[in-house]
């Protein structure tokens, strides 16, 4: 309840900050509710779909844009998370594990908390899917699912789901069908295999109905292909490990500030690859241990979690992003949340075996290393959650009172149609319920990244269209240069680092 009362209080101040592509979301689900729009995908792509839009529409049909409310389900899906992740813990651990797990995950640092509570797509309602197959899983092996043929079509509906959402789920996906079909076995051979291919492809049915109809090369394959390349020679392998490992691993477990990881905040990072390693040789020795389907799911459960999170890993570390930019790509890192149980239960069962005595010298001492691992986890975690609520959101809320105070003098100017760059754009459209439209330009005015055509060709038939652009920025020198001695003559405003010009004349230099 503390943790999701925290991120209730940031989200009704709109902290984090607001950008353009969680607007983008919510222009999504403005034109949802309006009926105008019933988009598969974010605008401008063909991989990330847009639930988050589909939930938020029905309280922006009331209200109008609003920050608050866009974050509204997002949040629903964080409160949902800890109370999923927590029964998955009671099953396959132990009631107080699973206590000390929701009380880690109630912090949040604002890398963590950015992906918690704001519609950026796909991570929060994909790790409410897995969980809640995982839990199936359970129920099926234990006898406890009344209807299992249903449960298994539900199975199949939350992974079809789960993957037009984010397809950076898929190595959880893949690790929790190989534990169904150990569950099931010859089950899926009958009524249960036919209802889990029927629901995941219902749940999957929006991306299969755009890709049948996608130009050549604009399936989602092609499209994600596309997005994961990178020019030039990769980073060596060095390089690639030490952002993942040493600052997107303790970035995504919450303990560093957003503007990186002090090197003795790096423990933890060199500490996961050995978690992984030993919890996945008690997992095994726990599954030679036990008899049963029953007995055996808790560690069948536990290495899907294990593998699911070497194989993200995996995968990020193979992106040349790891090396070059692993501050601004931590983010996808944060579905390792779901593997916290199985990768810190090790070292609670050491410190809990310490604790009775029924261990040598020898356990107890690695009982205390563990307990003092997991001390310094939630103190770490701690601190730098007390440090973002108490000053590390001022900058924030300064940027978000100068975002809306931009907008209101846009639209005081008279202004409704505008140039901009792309981190503006689409911000200022939702702020502004679309009396703005805005055309995203490069730094030399040059047509950007406009994920919505339709406000780029209502640009072209403008006028007199203005420019809001970030002071003394390439796109703004290069208006000013163009404009020559009418510049200051073309300036209305100049307000929060933002300039705000309305040529006489039409200025489109790509033409």
């Amino acid at each position: 309840m503390l943790g999701v009362g925290y991120r209730l209080v940031l989200v009704l101040t709109t902290v984090p900050v607001s950008n353009s592509d969680e607007a983008t979301f919510g222009l999504a689900a403005l034109h949802i509710a309006q009926g105008r729009e019933q988009p598969i995908f974010l605008y401008g792509q063909r991989y990330m779909g847009t639930l988050e839009s589909y939930l938020a529409a029905p309280l922006l049909a009331v209200t109008g844009p609003s920050w608050p409310l866009l974050r509204l389900p997002v949040l629903a899906l964080y409160a949902l998370f800890l109370w999923l992740i927590h029964r998955l813990t009671r099953r396959i651990c132990s009631p107080w594990f699973a206590t000390v797990v929701v009380g880690l995950l109630a912090l949040g640092s604002e890398r963590v908390v950015r992906d918690q509570v704001t519609a950026v797509g796909g991570r929060p309602e994909v790790k409410v899917a897995v969980l809640a197959m995982l839990l199936i899983v359970v129920a099926l092996a234990r006898g406890t699912a009344r209807h299992r043929a249903l449960a298994v079509g539900g199975f199949g509906l939350l992974a079809g789901v789960a993957l037009w959402s984010d397809w950076l789920i898929v190595p959880y996906l893949a690790v929790a069908g190989l534990a169904l079909v150990w569950t099931l076995r010859r089950e899926l051979l009958g009524w249960s295999g036919l209802l889990l291919v029927v629901g995941f492809a219902v749940g999957l049915a929006p991306m299969i109905r755009d890709n049948l109809v996608a130009p050549p090369g604009q399936d989602s394959l092609s499209v994600l292909r596309g997005v994961s390349g990178e020019d030039g020679p990769a980073p060596p392998w060095s390089q690639r490990l030490g952002g993942g490992l040493l600052e997107g691993v303790p970035l995504a477990a919450g303990l560093c500030p957003v503007d990186g990881c002090p090197r003795w905040q790096a423990w933890f990072g060199l500490l996961y690859p050995l978690l992984l390693v030993v919890a996945a040789t008690l997992a095994g020795l726990a599954y030679r241990r036990g008899t049963g389907r029953g007995e055996r799911v808790g560690p069948v459960v536990h290495l899907a979690l294990l593998a699911g999170a070497a194989l993200t890993l995996l995968a990020y570390v193979r992106s040349p992003l790891a090396a070059t930019d692993p501050l601004g790509n931590a983010r996808y890192l944060s579905v390792l949340q779901l593997s916290l149980p199985a990768v810190l239960w090790p070292l609670w069962v050491a410190a809990v075996a310490a604790r009775r005595g029924t261990v040598g010298v020898v356990g107890r001492v690695a009982g205390a290393v563990a307990a003092a691992a997991l001390a310094a986890l939630a103190a770490g975690s701690l601190v730098v959650t007390v440090l973002f609520a108490t000053t590390g959101a001022d900058p924030g809320r300064t940027e978000e009172r100068q975002a809306r105070e931009l907008a209101d003098t846009v639209r005081a100017a008279g202004l409704r149609e505008v140039y901009g760059e792309y981190w503006t754009c689409n911000r200022l459209i939702f702020n502004t319920d679309e009396e703005v439209v805005c055309a995203v330009v490069d730094g030399s005015l040059h047509p950007g990244q406009n994920r919505y055509p339709a406000y780029w060709w209502r640009l072209a038939r403008a006028q007199r269209p203005g420019y809001v652009l970030a002071a003394d920025a390439p796109a703004d020198r290069r208006l000013r240069e163009l404009l020559g001695d009418r510049a200051g003559a073309a300036l209305l405003a100049e307000i929060g680092g933002f300039r705000v010009y309305h040529p006489p004349e039409p200025l489109r230099p790509w033409r």
